[in-house]
């Protein structure tokens, strides 16, 4: 490969023997070199074709540390087989631009907070976090930097982001932070800290998730119309939490457009009643 310009010491544009151009990272793969010059492969650790040398996507480049590159490929070489993926060249991106602006943030001691979601991102997706977790330790590790706790949530809704190609990461945040205000809800009527490692907590989380996905997706449970005297039952057997599931309700149609239907709320009764009497009880 033939040296074209550096963005910085590692990161170059290069071109091949055919004459398509790739932008080369690696250790020092942009230092000091000549157009022209011959580039050694010993040095690229990480190359990507540049389709269009003049997209923002190459051009950021430049702006991207030294630093943050190399951290970010050690964090691939960590991540991949945890997360049994390989990252494309657009993700390899993504996440140097993250870990420069992570880096950035934590040098001028500014935390970006994301208040109670931090617990839900835990337990919705508890895979990625736990990387989210390894991948912080190696760049602490590495820079001998503090990072907050907000900083393994943002690394794990980008690892989620990775695996769906994308595709549901706003998904994946909006279910995350509905999810985190039904249980402020719950914990606010029944004046109660739920505990987050039972079990019965993980299945009403559970519940809740597989609800919202298919809330998003608008497919149907195909199930016949609950009796409405039923639905008049739960609402005098557990009226705190029939009214806890009201205002629920509420909630989701003010921040989603969704309304719970008769079936909807009588599993959501009996998640809630559930996950605060066995807590009380135990």
């Amino acid at each position: 490969m033939n040296f074209i310009r550096n963005f910085n010491n590692n990161a170059a544009l290069v071109s091949d023997k055919e004459g398509v151009e790739w932008v080369v990272v690696g250790k020092g793969v942009g230092f000091g070199r000549k157009t022209g010059e011959v580039v050694d492969d010993s040095l690229v650790e990480h190359k990507f074709v540049a389709a269009d040398k003049n997209s923002p996507e190459i051009e950021e480049f430049k702006d991207i540390k030294p630093q943050a590159l190399q951290l970010t490929t050690e964090v691939v070489k960590l991540i991949e087989p945890l997360l049994k993926l390989t990252y494309n060249d657009y993700q390899y991106f993504t996440l140097a631009d993250h870990i420069d602006f992570a880096l950035k943030r934590a040098r001028d001691g500014i935390e970006i907070d994301n208040g109670t979601v931090r617990w839900e991102v835990r337990k919705l997706f508890t895979h990625e976090f736990q990387v989210a977790q390894k991948a912080v330790e190696l760049i602490k590790k590495k820079t001998g930097m503090t990072f907050p706790d907000s900083e393994v949530v943002f690394l794990t809704y980008h690892f989620v982001n990775a695996e769906s190609d994308g595709s549901k990461l706003q998904e994946t945040i909006k279910i995350s932070r509905l999810i985190a205000g039904i249980v402020e809800i719950v914990q606010y009527q029944y004046h109660i800290t739920l505990d987050t490692e039972s079990f019965n907590y993980n299945r009403f989380i559970t519940h809740l998730r597989a609800m919202m996905v298919q809330q998003l997706s608008k497919s149907q449970s195909g199930g016949s119309e609950l009796d409405p005297s039923l639905l008049e039952l739960m609402r005098v057997k557990y009226p705190l939490a029939f009214s806890t599931v009201e205002r629920i309700d509420a909630f989701l149609q003010e921040k989603a457009g969704w309304k719970l239907e008769s079936d909807g709320k009588v599993y959501m009764a009996l998640h809630i009643w559930r996950v605060t009497h066995r807590q009380k009880i135990e």
